[in-house]
């Protein structure tokens, strides 16, 4: 434990440097960066000690896992899911999950709603249509972004997206600025944008991300 620790705190500790870096070097406050630490197959031994390194935003993919992880965590702990939704498992994701980075699909957003339980989410877009990710379509968003907004128990933070495979992140990113800054038009409050991963973080908070979802820079690879 005293060596998985140690490993978890100077893995910690180089990645919030590479993001203080990232974020002077585009004149942005590094403070204004959410670091989401992604959990996922990683034991809550693992989970417990990043929130005592002072963590306390964690990301998980899938609904079994973290519904059996998330309540061993103190009552402060951030629970992001950020997997693709199965209808099937919503109910499941909202007893544990405190924000929603996913949500592509008007009936899974009426569904959250209808649980009764105040949730902030993201809406998913998807960069690459020929990529099989989840996501909802640029030219769709404002559509969708629209028959959402009513929906009483449910706040949009903002856009989610995944860089597409094999292209450069940078110009995905910053498109996925541009995409954001239209809507913010619309939807002033709508303003948030969660993208970057242990491999393009950088190039994400370059181009405007105030949430990153970091897993293997800072757990490793399992």
């Amino acid at each position: 434990m005293i060596l998985r620790r140690s490993e978890l705190s100077e893995n910690l500790a180089r990645v919030s440097a590479r993001i203080e870096a990232s974020a002077k070097g585009a004149n942005r406050n590094p403070d204004e960066i959410t670091l989401i630490v992604v959990t996922k197959t990683f034991p809550a031994s693992d989970v417990e000690i990043l929130y005592e390194l002072g963590i306390r935003n964690f990301g998980e993919n899938r609904d079994q896992e973290a519904s059996l992880k998330a309540p061993q965590l103190p009552a402060d702990s951030i629970w992001h899911f950020q997997g693709q939704i199965q209808s099937n498992k919503l109910k499941s994701i909202s007893n544990w999950a405190d924000i929603i980075h996913s949500v592509d699909q008007l009936s899974h957003a009426t569904k959250l709603n209808e649980l009764g339980r105040n949730k902030d989410i993201f809406i998913q877009l998807a960069l690459d249509q020929s990529e099989n990710r989840g996501g909802v379509e640029p030219a769709k968003l404002h559509e969708l972004v629209d028959s959402i907004s009513p929906l009483s128990n449910l706040n949009i933070l903002g856009v989610m997206a995944v860089a597409p495979l094999g292209k450069d992140p940078g110009l995905a990113f910053k498109g996925l600025s541009e995409i954001s800054r239209k809507l913010s038009l619309d939807y002033p409050k709508i303003t948030a944008i969660s993208a970057g991963m242990s491999n393009d973080f950088e190039a994400a908070i370059t181009n405007g991300a105030t949430h990153i979802r970091i897993g293997s820079q800072i757990l490793g690879v399992r």
